[in-house]
């Protein structure tokens, strides 16, 4: 071996020692430098009954080539205090991401930015999104792991990066049937027909076509109380971009999802309909010997291209008792666990689910690979029926691990001339 092969093998050695050294300090390093910041959202009025489900656009966000590192929201009042769910039911909050033209007059010029989740249409395409469980559920993202936004690569000239947000809440004070509110029972709502005054059809008992913008639920007889100004107040964490940072992917999956397969002109085309929502009929008419009043709720969804799992977290309503993802060979990928209040404090509130349990698995345990078939479950008790209720998953991906993350960054252009001139040599 000649002189300057020995000295660039030493050097490269160097180098990767070095690439250790700030690999394995890289979580200190974002750690030290993550940024936040709380927002609110624009004012929503509540009277006893009532509903809002709005449209907020252009709102507070990080702005820039960042890494998104967690997102967390509650619902509070003119004065910023945090509002129980027993007197405004947080049904879902939504955030979106969206690029706006410059020289845009209208919301329709907006073109969504969906996540990486496999429902297709308009259902599912958020960044961030929970419900009654926001305060109790972690969202926090490991490092060296980050959601990419405003990479200017990405981002169409002539068009800027904005983020939507849609606040669902219903307030129940003095309601007749506070749960069968928060389940938006039609009858309830006194609603046969949806916001588009489409008839709803005869056998859909509630859910989200009975509960839209400013409707009313049913009060109880001569109750009366004030409107309220309220807010969602959200906290986001984010870093400001660099390549040590290791892009994950959003995926959103959907117990309701029913794959359909569809012919074109390049063979056959798989199309996922989520339809949202399910109901859950009391076991009175649904048990079966041996499930003790659980109504089971499966789906299988094929995972085009896959990674490891760094994150995962369930999103159920009132009477569910937990779901759990599977992978091919029937192992658990993860399962998440509502947990519900025993109290009357905001956080705390009893008989609603305050908090699903998470998945951080370690580094490179849980790897999706390419083309394989999952199983998501869904389970709910079913002593009593259940209207409108969700059976969601949340995932984050990474295509890559750290190291090979590193591997194939820019940094990689040194270990190509190294090796270029050693072959020479």
């Amino acid at each position: 071996m000649s002189f300057v092969a020995r000295d660039l093998v030493l050097l490269w050695a160097m180098f990767l020692l070095l690439l250790c050294i700030q690999c394995s300090g890289s979580s200190m390093k974002t750690e030290a430098k993550i940024k936040s910041a709380v927002f609110l959202s624009p004012k929503f009025e509540l009277g006893p009954g009532s509903v809002v489900n709005g449209y907020y656009y252009d709102i507070g966000f990080p702005r820039g080539h960042v890494a998104l590192k967690s997102f967390n929201a509650e619902v509070v009042d003119e004065s910023g205090n945090p509002v129980p769910l027993h007197e405004t039911y947080l049904h879902h909050w939504l955030v979106v991401r969206y690029h706006q033209s410059k020289h845009a007059t209208q919301n329709s010029d907006n073109v969504l930015i969906r996540n990486s989740g496999i429902c297709q249409g308009n259902t599912l395409g958020q960044y961030f999104g929970l419900g009654s469980e926001t305060r109790g559920t972690a969202t926090d993202i490991p490092d060296p792991f980050g959601i990419e936004i405003g990479n200017p690569e990405e981002i169409p000239e002539g068009f800027h990066e904005k983020w939507l947000l849609n606040v669902h809440a219903i307030d129940t004070r003095g309601t007749k049937d506070k749960l069968g509110c928060t389940e938006c029972k039609c009858e309830l709502y006194n609603v046969t027909v949806d916001e588009y005054g489409r008839s709803i059809r005869p056998d859909y008992k509630g859910g989200l076509l009975c509960c839209y913008d400013s409707k009313q639920c049913k009060l109880k007889e001569g109750f009366e109380g004030p409107k309220r100004s309220l807010y969602l107040r959200y906290t986001v964490k984010w870093v400001d971009w660099d390549d040590f940072i290791v892009p994950v992917k959003i995926y959103i999956l959907d117990v309701t999802d029913t794959l359909k397969l569809s012919d074109n002109s390049k063979g056959m085309n798989s199309d996922h309909d989520c339809k949202n929502e399910y109901q859950v009929e009391s076991c009175s008419t649904d048990h079966k010997e041996g499930n003790s009043c659980v109504h089971e709720k499966r789906t299988s969804l094929p995972f085009q291209t896959g990674g490891y799992m760094i994150y995962g977290a369930a999103h159920q309503h009132s009477g569910g008792i937990g779901s759990t993802l599977y992978g091919q060979d029937g192992r658990v990928i993860c399962s998440s666990i509502p947990s519900y209040g025993n109290g009357s404090e905001a956080g705390n509130e009893a008989g609603y689910i305050v908090g699903m349990s998470t998945c951080y698995p370690k580094s490179g345990s849980v790897k999706i690979i390419d083309g394989e078939t999952l199983t998501l479950e869904s389970n709910y008790n079913s002593t009593k029926e259940h209207t409108g209720v969700m059976g969601l998953f949340y995932l984050l991906v990474a295509e890559q691990l750290p190291y090979q993350h590193f591997r194939h960054s820019t940094r990689s252009s040194f270990f190509m001339d190294i090796n270029n001139i050693l072959l020479d040599n």
